[in-house]
């Protein structure tokens, strides 16, 4: 995994970084894992456009991704790492010994060849990419592709470069600790990948120019403030105004700018030991 920068032939190369893509083994995605994945450009079923700044972009298939890891004791090898252009993460194909493929986010460092394992047994090698049950795995080792609901399937902690830690375990709960700070109490029934996420480096690539972005399917944004009063509560004004509000606000009048919108009763409150930053 590595940065590469160009030579700045061009004002679009001059701050591009992207990625080297030296972990990809195999360029094209395995046939049966694929699927149709249709844009809708942000609108909703009757047209009309209920998220901004989405359209255009460049035609993608999607590849299903096993979350669940539900082939519980079954060995299975990597034959491939590959892109996903579906996720920031890479994707690992993998082999099962009764001939099964499936495609699983790649856990960082993994090599091609290697042997991993989903299983519940308390024998089970703590080793990358391997699936347990979290009332297996100790404290502090990291973990990732965790699930919140035992047998749906990971749900969090799926980004490129991202890991969780276990920092506690008490009854039949487990307090994990997230990366964004947060803690929460997870079933020790629970399943977690072991390991951090693929492609950490993506966090420091930059784009150089907007057509890239636009690849991408997002299209552009425009401050509030300068637009007109009929379009937004911040536009008008004379010359170089700022936004005159001083609670600001959506298009629609909501607050904003660390407005908090989480709902005070939400259900999932009371598995929130600490919240994030």
């Amino acid at each position: 995994m590595s940065l590469k920068k160009f030579k700045p032939t061009t004002p679009g190369l001059r701050w591009t970084i992207t990625s080297g893509f030296d972990e990809i083994t195999k360029d094209k995605p395995e046939k049966s894992l694929l699927t149709d994945l249709r844009k809708t450009g942000g609108r909703n079923v009757h047209g009309r456009i209920t998220m901004r700044h989405h359209g255009g972009g460049h035609k993608r298939m999607y590849r299903i991704i096993d979350f669940r890891r539900d082939k519980i004791d079954v060995p299975a090898i990597v034959t491939a790492i590959e892109y996903d252009p579906n996720r920031n993460a890479r994707i690992a194909l993998l082999k099962y010994a009764d001939g099964e493929k499936r495609y699983i986010i790649a856990p960082f460092d993994i090599k091609v060849g290697q042997q991993v394992i989903s299983s519940k047994n308390p024998e089970t090698e703590m080793k990358t990419g391997n699936c347990l049950p979290l009332r297996l795995i100790p404290t502090g080792i990291p973990i990732h592709n965790i699930e919140l609901r035992q047998g749906f399937g990971g749900a969090i902690v799926r980004s490129a470069g991202t890991s969780a830690t276990i920092s506690a375990k008490e009854g039949d709960i487990a307090q994990v600790k997230l990366p964004s700070g947060e803690v929460r109490l997870i079933s020790l029934d629970c399943m977690a990948t072991i390991g951090s996420v693929s492609n950490p480096e993506h966090i420091s690539l930059t784009y150089g120019k907007a057509g890239r972005i636009r690849w991408l399917g997002k299209r552009p944004i425009v401050r509030g403030l300068a637009m007109n009063p009929v379009d937004h509560p911040h536009g008008g004004g004379e010359g170089k105004s700022g936004q005159g509000n001083p609670h600001p606000v959506s298009p629609w009048g909501m607050p904003t700018k660390g407005y908090k919108t989480r709902k005070k009763k939400k259900y999932s409150n009371k598995f929130i030991l600490k919240r994030r930053k």
